[in-house]
């Protein structure tokens, strides 16, 4: 057990995080909505009441979609695009998918590799595309998920305001919907581009998301 724990400890770590980070995050909305409710004159409700909530859910959602949307993109973004200096650009003169002798595909696999990265065709094709395509997914997915939480979030504010719900079609156009879609994308792109550019000329020691400590500001795809 020690051992599975120390050699998973990253995603172990993060999905502890993860769970600790939404219950906070749960407790604190059903707090903030009750002080809401109460200012309001409203009866309050419950941890689960808020849990099953609209307002829950599309907060939950925003984050998720904006999230997937970042790694998505990013996954994607960087096979083409690079960043002198920066670790979390490949190499200058790797731009592309690069050759099948680069990326150990077909007869150039090696033992160990992937069943499907030897089988050639559509799966070689299809696995070869798998982490872009999953968090591409995923980001439509949650976003979707977000427009249809944001969507009854909203009509609960119509109808309280004594205006009129709108359907999920008329929603996708209104300013709300895409004031909530263009606040979380905008600070994603913000990290990530940011992550690429400090990246170049400051390190963490022992990190794989930056280069050694000793090497040149001007060292491309290196890791420490």
């Amino acid at each position: 057990m020690r051992r599975f724990v120390r050699e998973n400890s990253l995603s172990l770590g993060f999905g502890l995080l993860f769970l600790l980070s939404l219950a906070g995050q749960a407790l604190a909305g059903a707090a903030q909505m009750n002080e809401d409710r109460q200012a309001e004159g409203l009866e309050p409700v419950s941890l689960v009441q808020y849990l099953t909530s609209s307002s829950f859910a599309v907060d939950v959602m925003e984050n998720w979609q904006s999230e997937y949307l970042q790694f998505a993109l990013y996954v994607f973004a960087t096979v083409w695009l690079v960043q002198r200096g920066s670790p979390e650009s490949k190499e200058l003169h790797a731009v592309g998918t690069e050759s099948d002798e680069e990326q150990r595909v077909g007869s150039h696999a090696r033992e160990d590799s992937p069943p499907w990265v030897r089988a050639g065709g559509w799966r070689t094709t299809l696995f070869s595309r798998s982490l872009g395509l999953l968090f591409g997914g995923l980001f439509l997915l949650t976003w979707a998920a977000s427009s249809v939480a944001g969507w009854a979030a909203y009509n609960v504010e119509q109808l309280q305001s004594h205006a009129d719900p709108v359907s999920w079609v008329a929603y996708l156009g209104e300013a709300d919907f895409w004031n909530r879609t263009f606040q979380n994308w905008q600070s994603e792109m913000l990290a990530v581009g940011s992550m690429a550019v400090f990246a170049v000329y400051l390190r963490q020691r022992g990190s794989p998301e930056s280069k050694p400590v000793g090497a040149s500001h001007h060292d491309t795809g290196a890791t420490g």
